[in-house]
C-alpha cells in the first residue's frame, strides 16, 4: 500500500499521524536505552537525526499512540513520563559574536515558557542548569537533555576563526552541565555533522559514549537495502535496483552493511529520477577551499587510508581535509583493519551521487570556470564514445586556455604539480566515468586510465619544467603499462599529456594506438 512520502519532514508525530512511510528507528533507541544513558552521534546533514532526536524526545514524554506497531511499544514503560529539554542549533545565524548566546536565550525561553518556569539567570550555563534542576525537582522525574545540530554555531563560523573559538568556549561551557548535573539527568543524546574532539568541546563532558564508528549502530540513521525492499517496496518497483545502488548507497561508519541517505531515496522516489538530491543542498564552499589550500589531490580521494584518530581531528585550529571529507559525507568507510593496535580506514566515495557531483565543483573552483566546464561536458562524453582523441586534445587545451588569466593571478594554483593532473581528472569523474588512478602494474604505477565503451585509455601526465628526459607518452610505451588491459581485447589508447606551468596549458598531447 502505498503511503504519503516524509519529504523534509523531521518531526515524528507529524509522520506518524500523517501515516507517512517509516523506517522503524525504535530497535536501536530500545538498546540505547537499556544499556547506557550518555551518547554523541555523528552524521552527515540531512541524514536522519533530527528525526531520530524528534523520536527519543516523543518516547519519554510517553506519546504512547505514536509508537504503535512499532517495536519498542511492547517494550517500554509508559506509566512514566520524563522532562524533555531540546536545544536544537539547526536554525539561526551565528557567523557573528555573540549570536549563539542570544539564539540559546531565545531556545530557553520557549522551554521556560511551556514549562512553565520562572527565569533565573543571563548567563547560558546557569540558566540551562537551573532548567533541569527546576524541571527534575517539579516533575519527580530526571531530565531527558537533547541537543540537535550541537556544531552549527562553529561551523558556521569557520570563515571567522575568532567568532568560531568563542562560539566553542561558549558551548563547553553549557554542555558541561549534562554532566555537572548528572543526578538530574535521565537521558543525554547530542547529534551533529562533525566530530569536534573532546578536547577542545567536551573536555568537560567526556563521559558521552561515542556512536559514530560503532559498528553496531552503523544503520541507526540512514535506510538499508532491507528496508527498500520491504518498507519501500511499493516506490521502489520499477526502478532499476542496480542504478539505485550505484547512485545512493555506499555509507559506511564501521558495520558491515552500507545505508543510503533518506533525503536522495525519498527525493528519488518522489521525482522518479536518478539526481544529485543530497549534494544540491549545500554547495560546500568552505570544504572546497580547505582542500585546495591543503593542496589535496582530486585523484587521491578515492582511496585514502587514515587512522581513527585522524578521522577525529577536527577543530578550529587544525581542520584535516580527511576528517572535513568523511565526517560531511564525502568520503566514507569503505573498509576497516587493526594494524600495530591501532584501527586503519580505507576512505572512499559513498557513491555515484558524490563522487560526480564533488568533482564537477572541485573542479570548478580548480578553474573559476563552470560555463566552460559544462559546455564541454557533453562533447567531451560524445568523442570518447567516438573514440575521437584529436577531439579529446582540442577540447582539453580549449578548456585551460578558457581559465581566466586573473582567476591564475589571484589563486597561484598552478605552483603546485598535482594541480594539472587535478584538473583532468576532475573533468573525467564529473562525468560519472569509471576513472583509476595510480594502478600498479609490474612495472610500475601508471597516473590514469579510464574505461568506456568498450575502449581502455591510458594516461600519463607531466609538468614539463620538472620532467627528465623522455615524454609521457615514451613512458607509457618503456613501462608497458598496456600490457595489463591487453586480455581484454579491446581497443587501447596511449595518451601522453604534458603541462607548463608557464603557458598555463597542455603543450603535447600525443596519442597512440595499440
Amino acid at each position: 500500500m502505498r503511503r504519503k512520502l516524509p519529504v523534509g519532514i523531521q518531526t515524528f508525530r507529524t509522520l506518524r499521524e500523517e501515516d507517512c512511510y517509516y523506517v522503524d528507528k525504535t530497535p536501536w533507541i530500545w538498546r540505547l536505552n537499556e544499556t547506557g544513558s550518555r551518547y554523541f552521534l555523528s552524521r552527515p546533514r540531512r541524514f536522519g537525526k533530527s528525526l531520530l532526536v524528534d523520536t527519543i524526545k516523543e518516547l519519554f514524554e510517553g506519546s504512547e499512540e505514536l509508537f504503535r506497531d512499532l517495536y519498542i511499544h511492547g517494550r517500554w514503560d509508559w506509566s512514566v513520563r520524563h522532562p524533555v529539554v531540546r536545544l536544537d542549533f539547526a536554525y539561526g545565524s551565528f557567523t557573528e559574536p555573540g549570536s549563539v548566546h542570544a539564539n540559546l536565550m531565545a531556545q530557553l525561553d520557549e522551554i521556560e515558557r511551556d514549562a512553565p518556569i520562572e527565569r533565573r539567570y543571563d548567563t547560558g550555563p546557569e540558566r540551562f542548569a537551573h532548567l533541569i534542576a527546576t524541571l527534575h525537582r517539579h516533575t519527580g522525574q530526571r531530565v531527558v537533555v537533547l541537543v540537535d545540530e550541537y556544531d552549527k554555531p562553529i561551523l558556521e563560523a569557520l570563515g571567522t576563526p575568532d567568532v568560531a573559538k568563542a562560539h566553542r568556549s561558549y558551548l563547553r561551557g553549557v554542555y558541561s552541565v549534562i554532566k555537572g548535573l548528572d543526578a538530574d539527568v535521565k537521558f543525554a543524546f547530542i547529534t551533529g555533522v562533525s566530530k569536534f574532539s573532546k578536547v577542545s568541546l567536551f573536555s568537560d563532558l567526556n563521559n558521552l559514549v561515542d556512536l559514530t564508528l560503532n559498528p553496531d549502530q552503523s544503520a541507526i540513521c540512514g535506510y538499508t537495502d532491507r528496508d527498500l525492499d520491504t518498507v519501500f517496496a511499493p516506490e521502489i518497483d520499477g526502478l532499476d535496483r542496480t542504478e539505485v545502488r550505484e547512485w545512493y548507497n555506499g555509507y559506511g561508519w564501521g558495520g558491515e552493511e552500507k545505508v543510503y541517505n533518506p533525503f536522495d531515496i525519498l527525493l528519488l522516489f518522489y521525482n522518479r529520477a536518478f539526481g544529485p538530491w543530497w549534494f544540491e543542498t549545500g554547495t560546500p564552499t568552505f570544504l572546497l577551499e580547505t582542500l585546495v589550500r591543503h593542496e589535496v589531490d582530486a585523484f587521491t580521494l578515492g582511496d585514502l587510508r587514515r587512522s581513527e584518530t585522524l578521522l577525529s581531528a577536527f577543530d578550529v585550529e587544525h581542520i584535516a581535509p580527511e576528517a572535513l571529507l568523511f565526517q560531511t559525507g564525502y568520503l566514507t568507510i569503505l573498509e576497516s583493519e587493526r594494524r600495530a593496535g591501532r584501527t586503519w580506514h580505507r576512505l572512499g566515495y559513498p557513491n555515484r551521487e558524490v563522487y560526480q557531483s564533488l568533482n564537477e565543483h572541485l573542479l570548478d573552483h580548480l578553474t573559476g570556470n563552470r560555463t566552460g566546464r559544462e559546455e564541454n561536458s557533453s562533447r567531451l562524453h560524445d568523442l570518447l564514445l567516438a573514440g575521437d582523441l584529436e577531439g579529446l586534445k582540442e577540447v582539453i587545451h580549449a578548456f585551460f586556455a578558457s581559465i581566466p588569466y586573473d582567476w591564475h593571478r589571484r589563486n597561484d594554483l598552478a605552483r603546485y604539480e598535482g594541480y594539472y593532473a587535478s584538473v583532468f581528472y576532475a573533468y573525467f569523474a564529473g562525468l560519472g566515468l569509471d576513472v583509476v588512478v595510480e594502478e600498479s602494474t609490474s612495472r610500475g604505477r601508471l597516473d590514469m586510465s579510464v574505461q568506456f565503451e568498450g575502449r581502455v585509455y591510458i594516461f600519463e601526465f607531466k609538468v614539463v619544467e620538472q620532467a627528465g628526459e623522455g615524454g609521457a607518452l615514451a613512458q607509457i610505451r618503456e613501462q608497458r603499462y598496456a600490457d595489463k588491459y591487453r586480455g581484454l581485447r579491446v581497443p587501447i589508447h596511449l595518451v601522453g599529456v604534458e603541462f607548463s606551468r608557464k603557458e598555463r596549458n597542455v603543450t603535447q598531447f600525443d596519442v597512440e594506438r595499440v
